[in-house]
């Protein structure tokens, strides 16, 4: 009898290990993203004040990822990074030990106090060059960050002195986890928008956005980094989460519609670049 008992509990311990478990492992960003909507499920949304408490975190904007030509302006170089130089500059970002965010991890960190990687950052593109996608997109990918790409949907297409993004591009970066988000239809300056602008600098475009990326567009960024703080409740109204601006100071009343971000100029060396961010974003609290 003894040995009948000790037969059956061996094969019921063998039973048990070639079960398959009750809750099987999820991916990494599954539980990314399970963690995210549990927050916001279970936390009470942060106030203004709070909100700009926060350690602010560090983002980037880029533009031209191309060589200067002798007809760019002194000005326009600001705006324009060789691609070998925005390649050394990713690799420190990574070597440093970065790891990239998206602007729902953002959102969820500043509204719901959501966890964050170790060393986060954003890496933002404006204006929809075709730069952007060719040694933009690889680029990160070779080093497992994903990026923000604010498209102004006049130029999806167009071909010229600057290429631009394609419909195929856009859905393949919003395909591959990067996030695709508004920047108006033709760069209109945001202090100047009339009503109509309201219609067809954000509400058409963000419709065309979502229907080439299959996704929700939820994010905008201010052409030239302006805004104007008295139509700054409307983005919330025409379905933006949250906003981003350049360098200039967050507005208190509005701090989610007003994050910064600074311009990697193409003069920076790496250095220049990693002594910028901390120097930014690493400010003491007053």
């Amino acid at each position: 009898m003894k040995r009948l008992i000790y037969f059956a509990a061996i094969i019921s311990v063998l039973l048990s290990s070639c079960r398959p478990k009750a809750t099987a492992e999820k991916t990494t960003d599954q539980q990314s993203i399970d963690d995210v909507k549990k927050v916001a499920t279970h936390t009470k949304p942060a106030n203004n004040k709070t909100i700009l408490e926060k350690k602010e975190i560090p983002v980037l904007c880029y533009h031209q990822i191309r060589n200067n030509i002798a007809s760019d302006s002194k000005r326009a170089h600001d705006d324009i990074i060789a691609p070998d130089k925005f390649k050394e500059h990713i690799k420190m970002l990574a070597d440093s030990g970065y790891h990239s965010i998206l602007p729902d991890q953002l959102y969820n960190y500043l509204v719901y106090n959501g966890p964050l990687p170790t060393k986060p950052i954003m890496i933002t593109f404006d204006d929809t060059d075709m730069d952007q996608f060719l040694t933009g997109a690889s680029t990160l990918k070779k080093y497992g960050f994903k990026g923000v790409y604010f498209i102004m949907t006049v130029s999806i297409g167009r071909k010229g002195r600057i290429n631009y993004m394609t419909k195929a591009n856009i859905k393949q970066l919003a395909d591959e986890g990067n996030t695709i988000a508004s920047h108006t239809y033709d760069h209109k300056n945001f202090v100047q928008f009339t009503e109509e602008d309201w219609k067809t600098q954000i509400d058409e475009p963000t419709k065309k956005l979502e229907e080439i990326a299959g996704k929700k567009v939820e994010y905008f960024a201010f052409p030239y980094g302006v805004y104007k703080e008295s139509t700054l409740h409307k983005l919330k109204e025409h379905g933006f989460k949250a906003a981003f601006i350049l360098s200039t100071p967050r507005d208190e009343n509005y701090p989610l519609y007003t994050i910064r971000r600074i311009i990697d100029p193409g003069r920076y060396t790496a250095k220049n670049l990693y002594f910028s961010i901390n120097k930014s974003f690493n400010k003491p609290k007053k």
